[in-house]
């Protein structure tokens, strides 16, 4: 397959102080494939895709990115409009979760995304007796992730291949539904004043240690 050109475009904005965004049109002749998008090789491509996905259209990407996502999955309880959701499903991507689930509220904010939420399949549950019934049609261990004085650390904790790690709401954490439901409940360790982490934070900690375990095969 051929390589896109090295050559980097100005950022949108214009500013010559913000960084170089994507790549300009294609140089040379036209690479072959229905995973080309015409319209990008003939303008450029600015978006936030690593260089092996330049020009690809986006659905040749989700179809990519479908075979080769991992056996876990991402939930976030959402009953005030948490703010963390869109840096959550950002990290979600990043890391290549089967998907992530929204409880409660379908409408989130999605600027934290930057639109990775494209790439990423979101699926909603009004309830989280919903969330608790699919998780368990699916065969997936739900594991909470939150401090409280059952919880076990997220470093000693053999994390099952199939799961589904849930995050609580932004300050108030797990809902006792969640909670009662879940097949364990870890804590991250910490060793400061602050009683707990953000929950975006906590996310991607979560997702990495399952990386670990399950990718590099790095055992507790």
């Amino acid at each position: 397959m051929p390589e896109p050109p090295d050559d980097t475009v100005t950022a949108p904005d214009g500013n010559p102080g913000s960084p170089a965004v994507g790549v300009g049109p294609w140089e040379g002749d036209l690479p072959e494939g229905d995973h080309w998008d015409r319209e990008l090789l003939a303008s450029g491509d600015t978006r936030n895709v690593v260089d092996a996905y330049r020009y690809w259209t986006h659905e040749a990407i989700v179809a990519d990115l479908d075979e080769r996502r991992h056996g876990f999955h991402v939930a976030i309880e959402n009953w005030q409009h948490d703010l963390n959701i869109g840096s959550v499903v950002r990290t979600a991507n990043a890391f290549l979760a089967k998907e992530v689930h929204i409880i409660g509220r379908r409408r989130w904010n999605r600027r934290g995304a930057m639109v990775t939420d494209r790439y990423q399949h979101v699926r909603h549950h009004p309830t989280v007796a919903d969330f608790t019934a699919w998780a368990a049609a699916e065969g997936l261990a739900v594991i909470g992730i939150d401090n409280f004085p059952d919880s076990v650390p997220l470093e000693t904790y053999d994390l099952p291949e199939n799961c589904v790690f849930v995050f609580g709401q932004e300050g108030p954490g797990l809902t006792p539904e969640v909670h009662e439901a879940a097949q364990a409940t870890l804590s991250i360790a910490q060793f400061g004043s602050t009683r707990s982490i953000n929950a975006s934070a906590a996310a991607a900690i979560a997702m990495h240690g399952w990386v670990r375990r399950h990718v590099f095969g790095q055992h507790v």
